[in-house]
C-alpha cells in the first residue's frame, strides 16, 4: 500500500498546514490534499456524488482548502471508496496538524437542516473512538448507502487519531441528517484546529504529547 506527497492544484506544498497523501490498494487509487489554513476551496471527484456533495461541505463550512481525486471498484459498489477517501483523509489531516502545538485541539459544532439537528463534539487527543448516533431512516439517498456515512467517520477517526462524538437530536428526512452531520463536523473540526493564541507553542495537553 505505497503513499507519497504529491502536488496540489490548491495546496501550497510550503505550508506548515498543509498535507498530500496518495495511496493506492488494489481496490482504489486516492490522492487527498489539504490546506488547514484555506478558504474553502474545494475540488473533489471521487466517482461517489453523494459524497462528493458532503467533502464539499466539510471544505465549505471547515475553511479547509481540499483536493480528493478517487478511483475505484465502484461497479461492485461504493464502499471501497466511500472508506479509503475517510482513511486517506485522515492520514492527510493527521500529517498537517503534526504535533498538534498550539491548536484548540477540542470542537463542538449543532447544526440545523430544516428539520434535522445534529451535534458534534470532537478532540484531536491522539487517541481515535467514534461513538455514532445517527439514525437514519432510509437505506439510501440517491444511490448512495447511508450505511456509509459510519464507515466514512470510522475511517477519518482511526486515521486522524480523533475522538468524535456524534448525536442525533432531531430529524427525519436522510439527506438532511446526513448533511447537518457533515457540517456540524467541519464546523466542530474548524473550532479545534485554530490556533489558540494563548498556548502560542505548545502542546494542548497536560501530558505534553498528543
Amino acid at each position: 500500500m505505497p503513499e507519497s506527497s504529491t502536488p496540489s492544484l490548491l495546496v501550497p506544498n510550503f505550508s506548515p498546514r498543509a498535507a498530500a497523501v496518495h495511496r493506492v490498494t488494489k481496490e482504489t487509487d486516492v490522492r487527498v490534499s489539504l490546506n488547514l489554513m484555506g478558504s474553502g476551496l474545494c475540488h473533489v471527484a471521487t466517482g461517489v456524488p453523494f459524497l462528493d456533495h458532503m467533502l464539499h461541505q466539510i471544505a465549505s463550512h471547515g475553511l479547509i482548502d481540499l483536493e480528493v481525486n478517487a478511483t475505484g471498484d465502484i461497479e461492485i459498489d461504493d464502499h471501497h471508496t466511500n472508506e479509503d477517501v475517510g482513511i486517506t483523509l485522515g492520514q492527510a489531516l493527521a500529517e498537517a496538524l503534526g504535533d498538534r502545538r498550539g491548536i484548540n485541539r477540542f470542537g463542538h459544532f449543532i447544526a440545523p437542516l430544516d428539520e434535522a439537528l445534529v451535534q458534534v463534539t470532537l478532540d484531536f487527543s491522539g487517541r481515535p473512538h467514534l461513538s455514532y448516533g445517527l439514525q437514519i431512516p432510509t437505506e439510501r439517498v440517491g444511490t448512495y448507502d447511508t450505511q456509509l456515512v459510519r464507515e466514512f467517520f470510522v475511517a477519518v477517526v482511526n486515521h486522524s487519531q480523533m475522538t468524535l462524538h456524534i448525536r442525533q437530536l432531531d430529524g427525519i428526512n436522510s439527506h438532511h441528517i446526513i448533511e447537518a452531520t457533515f457540517k456540524a463536523f467541519a464546523r466542530a473540526m474548524r473550532m479545534a484546529i485554530e490556533v489558540d493564541p494563548r498556548r502560542a507553542d505548545t502542546i494542548p495537553s497536560s501530558k505534553g504529547v498528543l
